[in-house]
């Protein structure tokens, strides 16, 4: 087995190398394939990632492959996390996000839940399942009316819809590559899930969020965005896939 491990980042200078780092050395027991996709970054961050890739192919080449894809202006992580699906040639994608909210250890209990199970699954980290999860009020409350609004819609019961640690089939995501810009991307990918009977299966995972003062790129457009894609994909399919 093979798996896609896909970091998109946008001005993330301060964080990008200590992921890399991690990814790169996280053992797995599998190969591991890594597309990095600078989303447009106008600060330190291309320089940061050179530097990581170069150590990185020395002292890992025959474990990881490592790919590098450039926007040349910051057109999104939909748009980023489609460039990196695009060059993918492993089973399995997991998106892993350059601001270290998400731990590069957890990858291992993820793709353990997958190894242990039969036939097409996504699996979801889960930042409501584990006691020590580190995040700010207001997007807590968020993430928890937009994870209700979809059990509720979609007659599920999951606790993370948005976590941004989704381990996906290759074959899902190569066929219903995600139409969304921006992090409405979460809901769409999820809303198509299930519509497909793909089981969505959830494991605790830590999590360590930050605010907006911190770097955190998410805003409540976001989050509204994120509603209406719940409500396209759940009433009008055909109609989201003509945009």
């Amino acid at each position: 087995m093979k798996l896609t491990i896909l970091i998109p980042v946008y001005n993330e200078e301060r964080t990008i190398g200590k992921v890399l780092e991690e990814v790169i050395s996280v053992p797995l027991s599998c190969q591991k394939e890594i597309i990095i996709i600078d989303d447009g970054s106008t600060d330190g961050t291309r320089q940061q990632i050179t530097l990581r890739l170069g150590s990185g192919q020395t002292k890992n080449k025959k474990q990881n492959k490592l790919i590098l894809i450039s926007h040349k202006k910051n057109l999104g992580k939909g748009a980023a996390i489609r460039s990196g699906i695009a060059k993918a040639t492993g089973d399995y994608i997991l998106i892993q996000d350059a601001d270290f909210e998400y731990k590069p250890q957890e990858i291992p209990t993820l793709l353990n839940v997958l190894l242990e199970r039969k036939g097409l699954i996504a699996i979801y980290g889960s930042r409501f399942t584990k006691k020590d999860t580190i995040i700010p009020l207001t997007y807590k409350l968020g993430n928890l009316f937009l994870t209700w609004m979809t059990n509720i819609l979609f007659k599920t019961n999951l606790s993370d819809m948005e976590t941004g640690y989704k381990l996906l089939p290759t074959s899902f995501l190569k066929k219903n590559t995600p139409l969304a810009n921006r992090f409405d991307m979460e809901p769409e990918i999820t809303a198509r899930l299930i519509r497909q009977k793909i089981p969505i299966v959830e494991v605790p995972i830590s999590y360590e969020g930050r605010s907006h003062l911190s770097g955190k790129k998410l805003t409540a457009g976001d989050a509204i965005d994120a509603v209406k894609t719940l409500f396209r994909w759940k009433f009008f399919p055909a109609y989201r896939q003509r945009l």
